[in-house]
């Protein structure tokens, strides 16, 4: 007893079974989390590492440099690049994909210790790490301000009570406040007024940082109390440290306040953010590499209320910009798509069944195996996110075709005079195996898709399983449930009942499209060998096409945010940029497509120089402005407005692959220990790249001629009086580096104490000979007594990657351009330069990993076509009849590519996965053809008769199930709302594909069958002569009558 007789006869088990799946499904689907993609981000840990007033110089070669080199002894690194700016260096360090993040932590915070040792003895914060990638944008920004509060008070409120407390959220990887102002006491040190008190700026350091102790001071321990001592050593205002005494003078004190000019400030005078034009702190709240943005999300908004209660009501809190809105906007879009696509579907079914009884019980397979589908999904802990929802709203096309199939066959022995059950039975034991032949053969097309490596296989591992569990759920329902209900459900066919008029309409035109397939497929047979040429040419055209189509990576989607990077020259003064920043904004923010923008200008945060700003963009709806392109190439054109500045503008992506920071969205990069070459050359490079046609914004991170001073000590006159090299550092480092000389501890957090010159002495390289320090014998000399500055230039940031000074090419791409393309050229160019072995070059972040997939791309089609053909050879027993089935596929390929070019699309990843759907949906034609004409032959049929019948015969089921798939991905196809662009390749594709396949496999498959069956019967003498014996059947194959 086959199982689809098992359950004819035993409805109740039947449909116990199916309300078993319909319950678990509907279980599964209420707690699947939602996402943009599924979890495909690679385990990445960023370290920051701080030394303030040191040169970029300094921070590559003492800080960064000796960071990296104990990183690299940590296992599973994939790529490590760093940053080093005046004061700062972050080491980014991405790992395996297959790497989990916990350990790989433990690792770096164990090489981090180690390195330590070996770093500057100045450095009083030692490095720290995050989880998390800081070219990734943040999930959230939520902006704090307030009218009457300073922006110090407003940043406390920010940084400990919002800030720590989301801090310790599961997922959330940092909060970091642009535009920080957090508190602190600066000490703006007078050095003439200190020198005519024979004093030095050492001096007021060493009397501060005495004077702010927090050293322990001991118990009293009585004989019946113990009592704890506490010293007033802490002073937490900047009033209370004006009357330090500095030292002593002719018997009278030398008070800090005479010296030294004492405010409370905060750290980072030097950076500010804006939100439009109001002053505020901007929190930016990053998720960690494998967290869910909407789960992340959920869980920060729903602390808000407890948040707020915590607050004063003079500082208002807003969220600014919330990336989950776009993902669900995106996923809900797709749910639309979904139910756009199933009722299509029913709708295609109803019209070639003509009963609404015989199109309720396929179009039942659509719910039942999408409920399967999402119980599996709960179990293998899968989101609904873009890939797997499209896989869904694919499977929509074809989880109906095996139901079709199956109940195609009982209904035609229905209207042959059977009694629904007898035809259920006969029905379903001639065409099971023809739905296990379409099943198999269809997940076959998915096992290369399952098995491929990197974030390209992250990302379509989902949709591969959940299209793959659709299929054999759809599979089940069609040999179970559907036999089942057509027994029960069907009645004997009334040939005095007549349909209504639009079904008697659309039955007429179908049997006129039966008689002109009739008329052109004998038309054809008579013409074979023009047909086999046909063939041939569909393959090469397939091929050509596929070389000279524009090739990309993922389509650019529209998340309604853009991020600009706003550049000036190396010595641009913080004034002078935070006016220049305010006038772009004034400028941009009267474009109609612009909600709101975000600024931020100074070295912090994001920005890793004080020459550079950064703009965060909130788009108006998509409906209400124009498309992504359009808005930024207005942009650019309004920021050339504005003088002495450049802005660079990108889109913001869920996808987000490299852990580099740059002005652009792809990346060239250059490497090499050879300094001197790789800086004379990297600019070179860069000005050819600027010429290629189709790409904009190309730009470099090297800044080698930053207008610096040296200075030059005279150690033979320093020896002369006493001074050594680390005292002149010194007194350097305190007039200039804004010194942390003490900390105040309080309950909620530390503050610094930040030593420096006043501001009128750090303007002219003249104010050195203002700068005193004492000898050994007690005398005040001037600095310039014994050093001297020295004009130079200097990096103003030095990048590393793998180790070495790095230099990196970024663009952007104009409409109409592939980064194909961009890659192809950029390419012709290395060559044609002959850069020095010395120098080694490649494309970093979406372009390498695009290189990647292209060179997969044709084996993926080959390792899908090959599958297939194993599988079919497995069910067939045979060599040359999966030929016969898979020579249609060509012509798909030809149609796909063809209609992406029609529609001005690339060659992506989601067009190519389409294609390999098409691989396993166009053979599903030539599998019910292939299977009706071999049970034939074995009547005494002749080759061509037999494939002439079985095409007329299982036409109305090959058009039932191209349609359905064809209107089943019509909507994706056809979407215009939230996340359409990474979805509409893929649709278009499998429609263009279907289409042309569908007109020219009904004439393919029967051509290439006669010739291909001549063989395979000539084989089958050769091997297996017994099989050939009159009379004698395959058991496995099954026919329709």
């Amino acid at each position: 007893m086959t199982l689809s007789e098992l359950c004819i006869r035993r409805p109740v088990m039947t449909t116990l079974i199916t309300a078993s799946i319909i319950a678990f499904g509907i279980f599964g689907f209420r707690l699947l989390p939602v996402s943009a993609l599924p979890r495909v981000d690679f385990p990445t840990i960023a370290v920051t590492a701080t030394l303030p007033g040191a040169s970029a110089d300094t921070m590559a070669a003492s800080v960064a440099g000796v960071i990296e080199r104990q990183l690299s002894t940590v296992a599973g690194i994939s790529s490590m690049s760093s940053n080093s700016s005046q004061g700062i260096s972050t080491i980014t360090i991405q790992f395996d994909l297959n790497r989990n993040i916990d350990a790989a932590a433990l690792d770096v915070q164990t090489a981090l210790t180690i390195a330590q040792r070996r770093l500057p003895v100045e450095m009083i914060i030692p490095p720290s790490f995050r989880k998390v990638n800081p070219a990734d944008f943040p999930v959230l920004f939520v902006v704090l301000n307030s009218s009457t509060l300073p922006l110090s008070a407003v940043h406390e409120y920010g940084d400990i009570t919002i800030g720590q407390t989301l801090s310790q959220l599961p997922g959330v990887a940092q909060v970091s406040a642009y535009g920080a102002q957090k508190f602190a006491i600066r000490v703006q040190a007078d050095p003439e007024a200190a020198a005519a008190r024979g004093l030095s700026l050492e001096d007021i350091r060493t009397a501060v940082s005495r004077a702010n102790s927090s050293t322990p001071v001991g118990t009293l321990n009585g004989p019946k109390q113990d009592v704890a001592l506490q010293a007033s050593g802490q002073m937490d205002k900047a009033m209370d440290y004006r009357q330090i005494v500095v030292a002593w003078r002719n018997g009278s004190p030398v008070k800090l306040d005479e010296v030294a000019r004492i405010y409370d400030s905060v750290e980072n005078e030097r950076i500010a953010s804006w939100l439009n034009d109001e002053r505020a702190i901007v929190l930016g709240i990053q998720k960690q590499p494998d967290a869910n943005t909407v789960a992340v999300v959920d869980s920060i908004l729903a602390k808000f209320p407890a948040l707020r209660a915590q607050i004063p009501p003079s500082v208002s809190i807003n969220v600014l910009m919330d990336r989950s809105i776009s993902i669900r906007q995106a996923v809900a879009d797709v749910e639309e798509t979904l139910l756009i696509a199933i009722g299509l579907v029913i709708l295609v079914i109803f019209l070639f069944l003509r009963s609404a009884s015989a199109t309720f019980i396929p179009a039942l397979a659509v719910p039942i195996s999408l409920f399967g589908t999402c119980a599996v999904m709960y179990a293998l802990d899968y989101s609904i996110n873009n890939m797997t929802l499209l896989a869904l709203t694919l499977s929509v096309g074809f989880v109906v075709d095996d139901a079709i199939v199956m109940l195609e066959n009982i209904v035609r022995h229905i209207e042959h005079g059977m009694r629904p059950f007898e035809a259920a039975l006969k029905g379903a034991r001639e065409i099971g195996f023809t739905i296990i032949s379409i099943t198999f053969s269809l997940i076959a097309v998915f096992i290369p898709v399952l098995l491929m490596g990197g974030i390209v296989g992250r990302v379509f591992r989902e949709f591969a399983v959940t299209v793959s569990v659709a299929i054999i759920v759809s599979g089940f329902v069609s040999l179970t449930l559907t036999p089942m209900l057509c027994a029960r459900v069907l009645r004997a066919h009334d040939a005095t009942k007549r349909p209504n008029i639009v079904l008697r309409v659309f039955e007429r035109m179908f049997e006129s499209w039966l008689r002109a397939y009739e008329w052109t497929l004998d038309w054809v047979l008579a013409r074979k060998f023009l047909m086999l040429l046909v063939t041939l040419a569909t393959l090469g055209g397939t091929v050509y096409l596929y070389m000279i189509v524009p090739k990309g990576f993922f389509p650019q989607e529209d998340t309604g945010f853009l991020i600009g990077v706003t550049e000036a020259a190396t010595d641009t003064s913080f004034e002078a940029m935070k006016e220049r920043q305010q006038a772009l904004v004034e400028v941009l923010k009267a474009d109609p497509a612009i909600e709101y923008i975000n600024s931020t200008v100074g070295a912090g945060g994001p920005n890793t120089t004080a020459n550079y700003g950064r703009l965060f963009i909130a788009l108006k709806p998509k409906k209400e402005r124009d498309n992504l392109n359009a808005i930024i190439g207005r942009l650019r054109g309004k920021a050339r407005q504005i003088p002495g500045m450049q802005a660079f503008f990108q889109p913001i992506q869920n996808l987000n692959i490299g852990g580099r920071i740059s002005k652009s969205q792809y990346q060239y990069v250059m490497q090499s220990g050879d300094t001197e070459s790789l800086y004379r050359l990297a600019p070179e490079m860069r000005d050819k790249i600027e010429k290629l046609p189709g790409l904009l914004d190309v730009t470099t991170d090297l800044y080698i001629k930053n207008p610096q001073m040296t200075v030059d000590i005279d150690r033979e006159k320093a020896a002369v009086y006493g001074v050594t090299v680390d005292q002149v550092r010194n007194q350097l480092y305190n007039a200039y580096g804004s010194r942390q000389v003490g900390t105040i501890y309080m309950p909620s957090n530390d503050y610094q104490i930040i030593l420096e010159v006043q501001p009128q002495f750090r303007v002219d390289p003249s104010d050195l000979s203002k700068l005193y320090m004492k000898t050994q014998n007690n005398q005040t000399i001037p600095l310039s007594a014994v050093a001297k500055l020295v004009p130079t230039v200097g990096p103003l940031q030095i990048n590393h990657q793998a180790q070495q000074p790095a230099v990196t090419i970024s663009f952007n791409l104009a409409p109409g351009y592939s980064l194909g393309y961009a890659v192809d050229k950029i390419t012709e160019l290395e060559q044609a330069s002959n850069l020095p072995a010395t120098i080694a070059t490649g494309f970093s972040g979406t372009a390498q990993v695009f290189q990647d997939s292209l060179r997969g791309q044709g084996v993926l089609i080959l390792a899908a076509v090959f599958a297939a053909f194993v599988i079919l050879g497995i069910l067939y027993e045979s060599f040359i009849h999966p030929i016969t089935i898979i020579s249609g596929l060509p012509s798909a390929g030809i149609g796909a590519i063809l209609t992406l070019m029609l529609f001005g699309m690339e060659m992506s990843v989601i067009a190519m996965i389409g294609i390999v759907m098409l691989v396993g949906i166009v053979k599903k034609n030539a599998i019910m053809m292939v299977d009706f004409a071999l049970e034939r032959r074995r009547v005494g049929l002749s080759a061509e008769h037999a494939i002439r019948e079985a095409a007329l015969l299982r036409f109305r089921p090959i058009m039932m199930t191209t349609f359905a798939a064809i209107f089943g991905t019509l909507p994706i196809a056809l979407g215009a709302g939230a996340g359409a662009e990474l979805r509409q390749p893929l649709g278009i594709a499998v429609v263009g594909g279907l289409c042309l396949s569908q007109l020219l496999t009904l004439y393919i498959t029967p051509v290439i069958y006669i010739y291909l069956d001549r063989i395979d019967r000539r084989l089958r003498r050769k091997l297996e002569p017994q099989l050939e014996e009159p009379g004698e059947e395959r058991p496995h194959v099954v026919a329709a009558e």
